[in-house]
């Protein structure tokens, strides 16, 4: 068990936790989540002993070991693949260090022989003997091919590396484990490989992550981070942000009756009682929620950007037609050939691809940036365009403030004007006269939101728009996307985003087309769609 005590944080007059009081069961796992710049991460730090709190302990059952996620992506570039993982296990990589410098030993004494013996019992205790292919198969479960478990580290690319550091979190089975932002650069086999094994885990888990769907799949409990406090709730991302709305909406109605209130919240607790019997999860969570009342939630305080877009005019009948378009990358290895589709009213469609910057380069071609190798695109005369590409660095190489920054792209320069459209993207006060060249991936994107917004178009192309946006954000994103009633093309690795709003899916292959009008969720597991992928990609290894 990990638990902490009269814990607080402060850094000089800024206080990020006070008095935290907390114990973190086995079986369970906790998604910890809060606004941007709560102490997320830095709470994880604290629990893995990176960080001394300004006061309180961390505490852990005797003969418990933790093991975290690395973010220092470079820490293992000169070991071999297979040994980082194993090296995950500190105790069990310690004795077989020891005992193979014993054996390389030219001088084997008697003492060498007893600790070699003593060695040997640890070894086989702790399933030594099956270390590597305990290592091996972790690999394989995270989509990281056998012939790279023997290469070392700095031969990997950035998204074989953080697969590798995932394994090693995860080597051995350890009683705590504490992951911030897991699921970054993980393919969607790979997420639902990792929420399966989570869900069966039986120790204590702790993980950050602004990929909700994930939090709903593998999360038991929501710690809380707000009011400068870390609250437990029973449930799952969703049941905590609906709980915490429902709250907000009960505060703010001060004329409706205590028992009428109750009454909500009772219908609430059951529908997601009902929800949770499905999970891997249930028995607990179900006992939990039964036992909340009204005063167990509070309105959080965050806030919610307004993600509104307004078209100037309707879609007319014609909206997009694509014949035979192509483009080669580097070296003429193609990013997709052969795509031909039209697009009719109401169209939310998600592209997806194996290669991002196919996307990318699409989304590029398509907004008139790019040119295509071949084929032809042809835009109808009453669609108007608005688009948020994956890289936004050019947009900010001025030094203006943020007022003057939107101005440039407003047929209306009036300055109360401008201020509506960046107070819906949470820039008030004195916060619109940041420098527009100083902003943090977030700002930036909100930024490119507000532009969006003033264009008024109806249609929308949107390459990773969830990309660097906190879960306020992502949120407010994803409930404007499932309002637009018009057209919309767009990436991203938002399970919960792709899901809730696409219509229709296109996947862009180096071969052809894929294109079905159903559910994300329900795309991922067609058969049709399994063996046509089998076919337009030239190696498919898809790992379950």
């Amino acid at each position: 068990m990990l638990s902490v005590s009269n814990l607080s944080l402060r850094y000089g007059k800024r206080v990020l936790f006070d008095e935290v009081n907390l114990k973190f069961t086995p079986g369970n796992c906790y998604g910890v989540i809060g606004a941007n710049g709560a102490g997320k991460s830095t709470f994880l730090k604290i629990l893995s002993g990176e960080i001394d709190p300004s006061t309180g302990q961390v505490s852990i059952t005797p003969g418990e070991r933790m093991s975290v996620l690395s973010q220092n992506h470079f820490e293992f570039d000169h070991m071999p693949v297979l040994q980082t993982v194993m090296m995950g296990n500190k105790k069990l990589w310690a004795i077989m260090e020891e005992k193979d410098a014993i054996y390389a030993k030219t001088d084997f004494t008697d003492a060498d022989g007893a600790r070699a013996g003593e060695l040997e019992n640890l070894f086989a205790e702790m399933d030594g003997w099956n270390a590597e292919s305990n290592a091996a198969n972790l690999l394989s479960g995270l989509g990281v091919k056998e012939q790279l478990h023997a290469k070392l580290m700095i031969d990997l690319s950035g998204k074989e590396k953080v697969r590798v550091l995932l394994a090693q979190a995860l080597f051995g089975n350890p009683e705590i484990l504490l992951l911030d932002e897991p699921t970054n650069d993980l393919d969607v086999e790979t997420i639902s490989w990792l929420e399966n094994f989570l869900a069966d885990y039986e120790s204590t888990v702790l993980v950050v992550s602004h990929d909700r769907h994930f939090l709903d799949s593998v999360c038991t409990h929501i710690c809380d981070i707000d009011f400068s406090r870390i609250q437990l709730f029973a449930g799952n991302y969703s049941f905590w942000y609906e709980s915490s709305q429902l709250a907000l909406r009960q505060r703010s109605d001060q004329n409706k009756k205590v028992e009428d209130k109750r009454k909500e919240l009772q219908d609430f607790i059951e529908r997601f009682s009902a929800n949770a019997s499905k999970s891997r999860q249930a028995t607990s969570r179900k006992k939990l929620l039964e036992k909340l009342v009204l005063d167990d939630i509070k309105p959080s305080t965050r806030k919610y950007p307004g993600i509104i877009f307004k078209p100037e005019r309707d879609c007319g009948d014609q909206i997009l037609r694509v014949e035979n378009l192509s483009k080669n990358g580097p070296e003429g290895i193609p990013y997709f050939s052969d795509i031909t589709f039209t697009l009719s009213k109401g169209d939310k469609v998600a592209i997806l691809s194996r290669e991002h910057i196919a996307i990318t380069t699409f989304m590029d071609i398509l907004n008139g940036d790019t040119l295509a190798d071949s084929g032809e695109i042809e835009w109808g005369s009453t669609i108007t365009r608005s688009y948020l590409p994956n890289e936004n660095s050019k947009f900010f190489n001025a030094d203006m403030n943020l007022i003057d920054w939107l101005r440039q792209f407003s047929k209306d320069k009036d300055e109360t004007y401008i201020r509506g459209f960046l107070g819906k993207m949470l820039f008030s006060g004195e916060e619109v006269f940041k420098m527009s060249n100083v902003l943090s991936g977030g700002e930036k994107v909100r930024c490119m939101l507000s532009r969006m917004m003033l264009f008024n178009a109806n249609c929308l192309l949107m390459d990773e728009p969830t990309n660097h946006l906190d879960l306020e954000s992502i949120t407010a994103m994803n409930n404007g996307m499932k309002d637009w009633k018009h057209i919309a093309l767009f990436s991203s690795h938002d399970h919960e985003f792709m899901q809730t709003v696409a219509n229709r899916i296109i996947e862009i292959t180096p071969s052809g087309i894929i294109d079905k009008r159903m559910t994300y969720d329900e795309y991922l597991v067609d058969e049709k769609v399994k063996a046509m992928r089998e076919r337009y990609y030239p190696v498919v290894e898809l790992t379950k």
